[in-house]
């Protein structure tokens, strides 16, 4: 019997590389990701003996903004599972290139589905959305179910607008098996260094090894967030897919911790083995306007799929600390940010 076949776009990404993890433990699926010849390999670094020995994992070359690239990868792999990850992913960087973020993020999608309705049309697909789509929700609004208007803040949070609609038409439109998903905030290992709690684990490893100053530079530390782990967040994808999926349906998913910005800086100040580490506001760190309330209800999710986040909030913080610590030991120099 053959195996199945799983595509990842994104697969050097955080949340790819760690669903890639998750797939080859807990599956016997093959799995291939989809990477420019660009991509940094950092977060697969540990699975290159496996792609190098066509150990069940491959690279496929592929970039969202090239539709014939999307034609080829589809039509070689042709896989059972599409785990669609890949994007411009900082909000923060959209404000600078919103073409580019649009592009890559609406049209991409565009070009992704559309390669899948010609060369795999039965896969089941996961199309990643964001719940920054929610954007500006009104305290009363609070937790924000899947019915919340959309209000974004971001041309970021614009290009997932048009994501998560793309997939329900192609659901509806071409009876694919389309399923989109609003993940809440989610970070752990591999985090990007241009996120909040990410760049704030890794100035604190700078300091303990006397590379910076002792003060962290902050943006907003007044956004409400709900935090899940990465990990948690990878199992989820696999039981939307797995677990009787819906054609067209769309799912809010995230954690249940919530604490502002500024609560999430102390804990991991608190794990820090440097006391008395000063914060200062960096201006180039701020948001023209902010998504600042982002607390979900994912009553829907929980419901179909049984699914439940299982990594305590202070073990996904001290997971990113020891991640960031590691990397400065074995890494000389690192941008500002």
């Amino acid at each position: 019997m053959t195996k199945a076949r799983a595509l990842i776009t994104g697969i050097t990404g955080m949340v790819g590389s760690h669903l890639a993890d998750y797939l080859l433990e807990h599956t016997d699926w093959d799995v291939y990701g989809l990477a420019r010849w660009r991509s940094p390999l950092d977060n697969i670094q540990h699975l290159i003996p496996r792609i190098n020995s066509k150990d069940r994992v491959f690279l496929v070359h592929g970039d969202l903004r090239d539709s014939l690239s999307m034609n080829a990868a589809l039509a070689s792999v042709k896989p059972d599972y599409i785990f669609h990850l890949a994007a411009q992913s900082f909000p923060k960087v959209s404000f600078d290139s919103p073409i580019e973020t649009v592009d890559t993020n609406i049209t991409g999608t565009v070009r992704l589905l559309d390669a899948a309705r010609q060369y795999c049309p039965n896969a089941i697909i996961h199309n990643c959305a964001s719940s920054e789509v929610f954007g500006r929700v009104p305290r009363e609004k609070l937790p924000i179910n899947e019915e919340c208007s959309f209000h974004p803040a971001s041309p970021y949070a614009i290009s997932k607008v048009g994501t998560d609609l793309f997939g329900r038409f192609y659901a509806e439109a071409y009876g694919m098996t389309v399923m989109s998903t609003r993940m809440f905030t989610h970070t752990g290992p591999r985090r990007g260094d241009v996120f909040a709690e990410s760049t704030f684990a890794k100035q604190i490893a700078l300091i303990e090894q006397n590379r910076i100053p002792p003060v962290i530079k902050v943006g907003n530390l007044d956004s409400l967030r709900t935090f899940a782990d990465v990990r948690d967040a990878v199992r989820a994808y696999f039981m939307l897919v797995t677990k009787n999926p819906q054609a067209g349906e769309y799912y809010n998913i995230g954690g249940t911790y919530t604490c502002t910005i500024g609560e999430m800086l102390d804990t991991l100040r608190g794990m820090s083995t440097v006391k008395d580490i000063a914060v200062e506001t960096d201006p180039e760190r701020l948001r023209p306007i902010d998504a600042d309330l982002q607390v979900p209800d994912t009553a829907k999710f929980k419901a179909h799929t049984g699914w439940e986040p299982e990594i305590p909030f202070q073990t996904t913080m001290s997971d990113l600390l020891e991640y960031w610590r590691e990397r400065v030991r074995t890494h000389k120099d690192f941008l500002t940010r």
